[in-house]
């Protein structure tokens, strides 16, 4: 679904069929806009990675550790916190991170 609006006031343009194409118009100004050829407007917004986040090694300080074997180096013990990264009604998300300080390997379940 396309959204445009309208230049002079804002408000967001209807679409209607014209007389001889269709067309986006301003329910409170005159403004027209015809659609002459095929309208595509695709904007994908830059999400923000949770791994940015959680890279500050400050938040790490203060976490508890958990017995789990690092994909990586096959450590047995591993630093780890929840976050909840998507709707209410799904569970939350793992992070880990190795507590092997030679590796330091983070990962996410």
């Amino acid at each position: 679904m396309v959204l445009l609006f309208c230049h002079f006031c804002g408000i967001r343009l209807t679409l209607e069929e014209g007389p001889k194409c269709y067309r986006f118009y301003c329910k409170t100004c005159p403004y027209v806009y015809n659609v002459n050829q095929r309208v595509i407007n695709r904007k994908y917004p830059r999400l923000k990675e949770v791994d940015e986040i959680l890279a500050d090694s400050k938040i790490w300080d203060s976490v508890d550790k958990t017995q789990v074997k690092c994909p990586k180096c096959e450590f047995g013990e591993a630093y780890f916190m929840q976050m909840q990264t998507r709707s209410a009604d799904e569970p939350m998300t793992n992070f880990y991170r190795c507590a092997n300080k030679e590796c330091g390997y983070r990962w996410k379940e």
